[in-house]
Parts: C-alpha cells; structure tokens; sequence
C-alpha cells in the first residue's frame, strides 16, 4: 500500500477537526484531505440525514463543514437607535388604599444612579448591588415604609421624548416575593412588544425594591428601586434594543 493509499484509507475515519489539522501538514497531504469525500464523512459524523441526498446543500461538503462545525459567537450589536437621554420612566408603587411612590425618573437617573449601597445595607444586598450585572437603580428620597402585612403593586410606564409615545413595562404587578436574606421585594411581569417582532414573547421585566429593616417587625424600610431584564438583555446596548422593540402607542 503507498504512502497515499493509507491517507486515504485514514482520512474518512478522522474527525473533521483533525482532518483540518492533517492539511496543515504538509502541500501533498492538503492536496489529499481536500477531496470533498473525506469531508462528506466528516459531516456524516455530525448530520447524517444532510449526507443522504447525492449531493451538498452548500457548493461543497467541505465549505458545510467549515460554515456549521461550532456554535457562531454572539454578534456585536449595532448602536441602539434609543438614548437613556431619550427616555423617561413613569414609577408608581401604591398599597390597597394610598400610593407610596410616584415620580417621573429621568432615563440617565434610572440607568444606575445607585454606584455605592448606603450604610447598614446587609452583606448579601452589597454584593448583589456591586454585581458586574447590568441592572438600573434609583435611589428613594425621601425613603418610604412599606408594611408587609399589606397588598404592594407597581406600574411602570416608559416615554420617549423623541416621538412623544409611550409603552408599558409593568402594569399594576403585584410584590409577591419577599427575599429576607437578600432584602429585597420583587414584582415581574410580561412585556408587550410591537406587532413588527411577532415571534419575540416570553420576556419579563423585574422590578425591585431594596429595603433594609427598619427596627419595626413587620415593616421594610425601602432606600432604592432597581429595574432589569434578566438573561434577556445584559448590557445598556441590549435593555435599548429591548426597549426600542416595545409596543409604543
């Protein structure tokens, strides 16, 4: 058997990794393992119904290989058509019977106006609130009580200052989880997007409200808001883009 004769007896059984390794080997072995049949196996491997017509779906089993062989790493976004200059957020915390909190927040106040937790913050809300993770705090002033005995819920609305509309973020979410180790109360609901996305659903928008105790049992002494999006949006670039997809009215 020749030395080509064994390559090419080889090449079939190697995986598409290593067969790209071997044409780094030399000229002829390049010339050898280029034969799209080799890489027919390769892909068989992986997609075995994809090799059952008689020919590739791309030019070349080859150019298939190399196009799907790895998960593509997330894109770079384009710059976000909205501003937090742009935007301003409508906040309003109410019990069963009086409202507690209603201010109009400025979007560059909201995008993290919070950069170090006040004094008697417990250890656990420190570490949350100095996360690398992309999430948007206000601070309340003057701070507010909140008993815990009683019905909390928030709306959230957003406006755009460039076209005078408005969406929804949150609407009349009730504060259903009480964390008391991680001192905070937490509200959830589903964001309504444009008829322009019609297969983006399922997302949420949380909101929270970071409290300390107040020496009172049975009452939260509230310092801060903070708002995000989860897994969904990470970044300032990705909550715009977020944002921007919202069913405006």
């Amino acid at each position: 058997m020749t030395y080509e004769e064994v390559l090419k007896a080889v090449f079939p059984l190697l995986e598409g990794v290593d067969l790209a390794s071997c044409m780094a080997v030399s000229m002829q072995w390049r010339h050898i393992a280029r034969d799209d049949f080799f890489w027919k196996c390769a892909c068989a491997k992986r997609w075995p119904s994809i090799c059952k017509r008689p020919n590739p779906p791309t030019l070349t089993y080859y150019k298939l290989y190399q196009t799907f062989y790895k998960r593509r790493p997330g894109r770079t976004l384009l710059p976000p058509r909205l501003s937090f200059d742009d935007l301003e957020f409508f906040i309003d915390i109410c019990t069963e019977d009086r409202f507690i909190f209603s201010e109009v927040v400025p979007g560059p106040i909201l995008q993290n106006s919070i950069t170090i937790p006040p004094p008697g913050v417990c250890e656990m809300l420190r570490l949350h609130m100095e996360s690398s993770d992309y999430k948007m705090k206000v601070p309340v002033e003057p701070r507010f009580t909140v008993p815990l005995s009683q019905t909390v819920n928030v709306s959230v609305l957003v406006g755009r200052k460039d076209s005078n509309k408005v969406a929804c973020i949150l609407n009349k979410s009730k504060f259903d989880y009480i964390d008391r180790t991680a001192y905070r109360a937490m509200a959830n609901d589903y964001l309504d997007f444009s008829p322009v996305y019609p297969f983006t659903t399922g997302i949420r928008a949380w909101i929270s409200l970071l409290f300390m105790d107040s020496g009172n049992e049975g009452v939260v002494d509230v310092f801060g808001i903070e708002m995000d999006f989860m897994d969904a949006a990470n970044s300032k670039e990705e909550v715009l883009w977020l944002l921007d997809m919202l069913d405006w009215k």
